[in-house]
């Protein structure tokens, strides 16, 4: 029986849906995504540039029909830390270049977040099965390989959900912009999600 402490680790932020995206073969919709991030790193360079990286993004939410309350809330704890991390570029280099990593970064975490959003975990499981199938030749844990990679991909809303209720607790009781005030908690809940996903996969046998 879980302790009173014990830590949910949620995995179903799959959206049910009938949309293009939805119905899209997971290889296609995985191999589109990494192209649009690995594009928007190597050309959006520019702040006009990195806006229509963002635009398209965003557009991916209406094509997947995704709810504007699920869209808001993935953003909600992405846009905080990346402007953060904008105004720390833009007070030690160039500010051009913090609003172009703000705008080229939310990009990639908005098409990454689309994936997971419209893609169940099985499903990403397979299809890392059969790309990763040669390295079992090699005798590496295909299966075990293929689950990180689909938590990690998975994985990435919850995140963006431990930073929102860091700030949200943060402002309600009306704390100082501290950096450390503000990472220690998001590291802390990382941990713990992190140990509670790892004692529920050694509990079903993952890893022996």
């Amino acid at each position: 029986m879980a302790g009173r402490g014990a830590l949910v680790v949620p995995l179903s932020v799959y959206v049910k849906g009938d949309s293009p995206v939805h119905r899209m073969p997971v290889g296609p919709k995985l191999a589109l995504v990494i192209g649009f991030i690995v594009l928007a790193t190597l050309l959006a360079r520019t702040i006009p540039t990195a806006a229509v990286a963002l635009a398209i993004a965003l557009s991916g939410y209406a094509v997947a029909r995704i709810p504007w309350k699920v869209a808001v809330s993935q953003l909600l704890g992405a846009v905080p830390l990346l402007a953060f991390i904008a105004v720390i570029q833009g007070l030690t280099g160039k500010w051009e270049l913090g609003i172009t990593l703000f705008l080229q970064i939310l990009a990639s975490v908005i098409a990454a977040t689309i994936l997971t959003l419209t893609t169940r975990v099985s499903a990403l499981m397979d299809t890392f099965d059969r790309m990763l199938a040669p390295l079992g030749k090699l005798g590496l844990p295909v299966s075990t390989i293929s689950l990180a990679m689909s938590l990690t991909l998975r994985l990435i809303p919850l995140q963006v959900q431990a930073v929102r209720e860091v700030l949200d607790a943060r402002r309600a009781r009306g704390a100082s912009a501290s950096v450390t005030a503000f990472g220690v908690p998001v590291i802390i809940r990382t941990i713990r999600r992190s140990r509670a996903m790892s004692d529920a996969l050694l509990a079903r046998g993952v890893g022996d």
